[in-house]
């Protein structure tokens, strides 16, 4: 998965730390695109109100959010994208507000997960779980992590098997760009990672993992955890250039066309 992230607006506060994001993502297994999640077919985050688990259309699987309309928690512009990312036409914006709770649970939640039969599991203040998979064998995480001594965590970072591999000071204005690379037979995963329009490098070489998916349960979007005494507050994270690949990774920022 590529990633690229930038702060949130003044506006928006995180809970644990003055963080939020701009994402670029991609699943990465320069290859042959298998899945493409990037935008660039939307009129309106109201298109996807057209899947169903009755009528499966579109790339995404739209069902973890909380019971307001899809405009409270999804929205596209061609502002929420990376500028460096030329092969997508918008970016979306993934939003946790105060009714962001899914299916009675006590943690806010927006999440969108990949519609596709494509073979994606084959191959190579709180706290923020992003962009992960079912069983959080790898994943990106912000903020204050559950459990952990103090009040704030200004870091961003890549964890496998909940443990920290990676990590850097989550600062204002400065897009990350991150690949997943992942080898589900080797069962290893690996990190790249770059900053602005610069191409990804390998930042962290494979280690072993034990990943395991079954091709639709790949969460874009984020998981927040409850704290005690910690007020709601409305957090927006910006995601663009979101496709899974086989093959060797990507290391251009634009990405295939």
């Amino acid at each position: 998965m590529r990633t690229l992230n930038l702060p949130p607006p003044p506006t928006a506060t995180m809970k644990t730390s003055a963080l939020a994001t701009l994402f670029l993502g991609h699943l990465a297994a320069c290859g042959t695109v298998l899945w493409d999640g990037r935008f660039n077919d939307f009129t309106s985050a109201a298109d996807l109100d057209k899947w169903s688990w009755s009528n499966q259309v579109g790339p995404y699987q739209w069902y973890i959010k909380g019971n307001g309309p899809t405009s409270e928690y999804v929205s596209l512009s061609s502002s929420y994208k990376n500028p460096a990312d030329s092969a997508s036409k918008q970016g979306v914006k993934i939003s946790l507000t105060n009714s962001a709770y899914w299916n009675g649970q006590n943690m806010r939640r927006t999440e969108l997960i990949p519609q596709t039969k494509a073979a994606i599991a084959s191959g190579k203040t709180r706290e923020h779980q992003i962009a992960f998979f079912e069983s959080h064998f790898t994943e990106l995480k912000s903020g204050w992590l559950s459990g952990a001594s103090g009040t704030t965590d200004p870091a961003l970072r890549w964890m496998v098997g909940g443990v920290t591999k990676w990590s850097v000071d989550w600062a204002a204005d400065v897009w990350h760009n991150c690949a997943y690379e992942i080898d589900f037979n080797a069962r290893t995963v690996g990190f790249w990672h770059s900053t602005g329009s610069a191409d990804l490098v390998q930042t962290v070489a494979p280690v072993s993992a034990s990943p395991s998916s079954n091709g639709a349960d790949w969460h874009l979007g984020v998981l927040e955890l409850p704290r005690s005494g910690y007020a709601d507050s409305n957090e927006d994270f910006y995601f663009s250039g979101v496709y899974i690949e086989s093959g060797s990774v990507t290391k251009s920022v634009t990405g295939p066309s």
